[in-house]
């Protein structure tokens, strides 16, 4: 894909003219033309010059900007010199970017608004001054209408030749049969300043012959304030236009500076500061308090506090320790750190997110259509209109002055600016709002659509809750609370299970039981032994000590009392994995496990169901699991036991009744984020997942599902407000300019006074396509609107909908579905019996494991009953089985 600077174009019209001709270029298959950035993206098979050639030979300038091709030269396979490479790309492109976005509009409108108002001004005292309000002029014009005269058009020649760019650009156009704004305004004026020259040259004769009466007539005939004051006006409306659309793009050019143009990097045990085009990855650089940081990298050494907020939205400082990852263009705040780069160029954080806006920037949303249907043609009508309101006029009998007054006010009213800028200037100011907020919009498209949604569904693992295991509860008398901690830390920390690594991390929250630390434990227990499918047990301080289920306590004769049982079955009703601990014989605590809901789930849902969307939890987990997770969260709908394979297909189901949203952030989302209507990807998932999603969330936080999805309702309710202007604008004032309502109502434009309305008219909607700034994002629960009260009612009809699901009810949870269903394909069935499973996470693991074996349909593992069901749609051998359990440390006691 190349990108083209383009020069001249001052409208939607020339907009659609570039990429019409751009496009009909062979070997062209898709040409975007952005009038806000003045930029272009072309992608086929097709050389620069062709390129080029065919914008020139529409009317219009331009050159090669750049390009996405960031390989190392032909022939190299120096992986140095592509780094290299792809970090020059990386600052040219951010240079030319720069270059891009940079405002030189307004200053150069500024002094021409100022040049060309200076000499109106003397214009309008001499014509409008001395004639209306009896304004003194100097002895010489006193009765000298033709001095006054020549004075005018004098005048008004300078103000057009100041403002020459209008004729430039707009006789061009139509020298190439390609009409826009330039050659209404230059065809207003001109024929203006002609009609007055000709009047001037008709005084003339008038005085040859002595006629002083018509020469008096004459004088009252001449527009040459009108010729001026057009182009000053439109040049007024055009600088605040420049200035807003400015600060459309205000937010992609603080992204751009916020990477810091050099880095201190350690070469040869020395710090060297060097170009951050020069940093490799694998260098070693430094930063000291409040540096910014250059490239992506990981610590090696020292400890900080890092501000985020720039690619986050988050104002808090995140800690950060060696291991942990740094991104570009964050600030590091309070420690001195040694880092090592991780991705430079074009593949840091900064360099993506500032990408993924422009790129944003440059597609169309669906909205953008009408308006492009419109300007294609709106100059050629705009000026048949004119020319047919002249005719109608002379027709009619009025003198020609007047019906050609009329022509010219439609011409200068007439605003196809407005139009075109309605939709693109809103996609930048939102992509710019979401960008400081950490939401990605890829397309203006997923920023138009994301808000009318009507399901949102949101993957379980990763998204709603936080992906690792962790204590949930601790249960212990409180003078067994140390001993329940110690025995704890003595037998789990010799396991690898996952929920031995939950307790471990718990303990080290709680800087270790009785001040120790993992080195004390290793020695404090003997004869330790790991049973599978049950806990584990050993000897410490010459006491037998185990931890595990149910059934090993009952092993060991260790006694639970009925309330303990009951808590334990209610902790597992909730989803979460009960251990016991016990010392000697007695029960000395329980410690609850669980893949825990994220702190802002709860709130996330909540404020979507506010907005009056069905939230669905779409998960591979066990029914009891996944309903207890759904209830806490409060997601209208659970669709429990989803192979990964199968999630695209409830995804198409879903789609049948409603426009879907897919949340999710693993490499088995991809297909569902891909099938959605709009994907979401969470900031911190894997790379699949981002490529596939149209949206991407920077921070790990569901609630920014709410915020994307406010800051898409208020996107694309400024478009409605913008093109509805636009549409009424034009609707409304060319008829009133033509003097359609002169007679029964006696309104009459004059076309000075249809140039300041046109000029005003691209600045109203440029400004308030930034009231979006004024949005936050947050308050969603003001963000409901009429229309979502009309959509339908997700669950009431789930079973219509999806008939093929099995609808149950889990007390405490809710509704589930579950996707046990038997399939026309499989041929057989087989049970693996399986020892050293304790938990929801062992059955995970399990399954996973057997679902990756080709022919595998679908496995239903349970830890309780120690046996996997598998399902075959094809034929497996059973030592395949056997070896993908035994692969992840189970073992197989047989497969029936």
């Amino acid at each position: 894909m190349e990108r083209y600077r383009v020069t001249g174009m001052s409208c939607a019209a020339c907009q659609a003219h570039v990429e019409k001709a751009v496009s009909g270029v062979p070997g062209v298959t898709a040409c975007r033309v952005s009038l806000l950035t003045n930029s272009m993206q072309v992608e086929g098979e097709v050389s620069s010059e062709e390129v080029i050639r065919a914008v020139e030979k529409a009317g219009y300038g331009a050159s090669v900007q750049g390009s996405d091709k960031s390989a190392s030269p032909e022939g190299s396979g120096d992986p140095s010199g592509r780094e290299a490479a792809a970090a020059e790309s990386a600052a040219e492109r951010r240079r030319e970017q720069e270059e891009l976005l940079a405002d030189r509009e307004t200053p150069a409108l500024k002094k021409r608004l100022l040049t060309s108002l200076g000499f109106l001004l003397v214009l309008v005292y001499f014509s409008m001054g001395h004639s209306m309000l009896g304004l003194p002029v100097p002895g010489f014009f006193e009765g000298n209408p033709a001095g006054l005269a020549l004075l005018q058009m004098f005048l008004a020649a300078i103000v057009m030749f100041i403002d020459r760019a209008f004729f430039l650009r707009g006789f061009k156009s139509l020298w190439h049969r390609a009409p826009n704004m330039d050659s209404l305004i230059a065809l207003g004026s001109s024929a203006a300043f002609l009609y007055s020259t000709a009047m001037v040259f008709a005084m003339t004769g008038a005085y040859a012959h002595g006629d002083v009466s018509l020469v008096e007539q004459y004088a009252g005939e001449l527009y040459y304030e009108s010729a001026a004051m057009i182009l000053t006006f439109i040049t007024i409306g055009k600088m605040l236009e420049a200035r807003a659309k400015g600060r459309t793009t205000d937010a992609l050019r603080s992204l751009m500076k916020l990477a810091p143009d050099t880095a201190v990097v350690l070469r040869n045990g020395e710090e060297i500061e060097v170009p951050v085009d020069e940093v490799r990855i694998g260098d070693h650089f430094v930063l000291r308090p409040g540096d910014s940081i250059p490239v992506d990298g990981r610590i090696l050494t020292g400890e900080s506090s890092v501000n985020e907020a720039a690619l986050t939205g988050e104002s808090i400082p995140v800690d950060k320790a060696p291991g942990d990852k740094l991104s570009s263009g964050t600030v590091n705040l309070t420690g001195f750190l040694t880092c090592e780069a991780t991705h430079v160029g074009e593949d840091t954080t900064i360099s993506q997110i500032i990408r993924m806006v422009s790129d944003a920037s440059m597609t169309k949303a669906p909205a953008q259509q009408l308006a492009d249907r419109v300007s294609a043609v709106f100059v050629p009508v705009v000026m048949g209109i004119a020319v047919l309101t002249l005719l109608i006029w002379a027709f009619l009998g009025a003198d020609f002055g007047f019906a050609l007054a009329r022509g010219i006010c439609v011409l200068v009213v007439s605003c196809p600016c407005a139009l075109g800028l309605a939709t693109p200037v809103a996609i930048m100011v939102g992509n710019g709002v979401g960008a400081r907020n950490g939401i990605l919009f890829k397309t203006a498209e997923a920023l138009q659509e994301a808000g009318r949604a009507d399901i949102i569904v949101m993957d379980k693992t990763g998204t709603l809750t936080n992906g690792i295991p962790v204590v949930t509860d601790v249960i212990a008398e409180e003078e067994d609370r140390p001993m329940l901690l110690r025995v704890a830390g003595a037998l789990e920390h010799r396991s690898n299970h996952p929920i031995a690594a939950a307790v471990m991390r718990y303990l080290e929250e709680q800087q270790l039981p009785a001040g120790g630390t993992e080195r004390d434990f290793a020695g404090e227990v003997s004869d330790f032994v790991t049973l599978p499918g049950n806990g584990l047990k050993g000897r410490m301080d010459g006491c037998l000590v185990c931890a595990g289920n149910r059934k090993l306590m009952e092993e060991e004769g260790v006694e639970i009392s009925g309330k303990e049982r009951d808590l334990a079955e209610r902790l597992a009703g909730r989803g979460r994995t009960p251990v016991f601990f016990a010392s000697d014989g007695r029960l000395i605590g329980i410690l609850a496990v669980a893949d825990t809901l994220r702190d802002e789930s709860a709130a996330a849902v909540d404020a979507l169901k506010r907005m009056h969307k069905q939230v669905v939890m779409l998960t591979g987990d066990n029914a009891r699991t996944a309903a207890a997770i759904g209830a806490e969260a409060g997601v209208d709908q659970v669709i429990a036991d989803v192979l990964p394979t199968d999630k695209e297909e409830k995804i198409r189901e879903l789609k049948q009744t409603g426009k879907v949203i897919m949340v999710g952030d693993g490499i088995n989302d991809a297909p569902a984020l891909s099938r959605a209507d709009i994907g979401i990807a969470i900031g911190a998932g894997t790379d699949v997942a981002i490529d596939a999603a149209q949206i991407v969330l920077m921070k790990n936080r569901p609630d920014d599902v709410p915020a994307a999805i406010c800051l898409s309702r208020g996107t694309y309710r400024i478009i409605k407000e913008n093109l509805f202007w636009a549409l009424c604008y034009n609707s409304i004032l060319i008829p009133v300019a033509a003097g359609v309502f002169l007679r029964p109502f006696g309104l009459l434009m004059h076309p000075m006074l249809g140039a300041l309305a046109m000029s005003l008219s691209s600045f109203c909607v440029v400004s308030n396509a930034l009231r979006l700034n004024l949005i936050d994002i947050r308050k969603q629960k003001n963000d409901i609107t009429n229309a979502d009260k009309r959509k339908t009612n997700y669950r009431n009809n789930a079973e219509e909908r999806i008939n093929c699901r099995e609808e149950k009810d889990v007390p405490g949870g809710a509704p589930l579905m579950s996707d046990n269903r038997e399939r026309s394909d499989v041929i057989m069935e087989k049970t693996i019996r399986i020892e050293g499973m304790m938990c929801a996470h062992c059955e995970a693991t399990v399954k996973k494991a057997l679902e990756a074996l080709d022919g595998v349909s679908e496995a239903v593992v349970s830890h309780e009953a120690g046996t996997a069901v598998v399902k075959l749609g094809g034929s497996v051998e059973e030592a395949a089985l056997r070896k993908a359990v035994e692969d992840k440390d189970y073992k197989v006691l047989g497969i029936a």
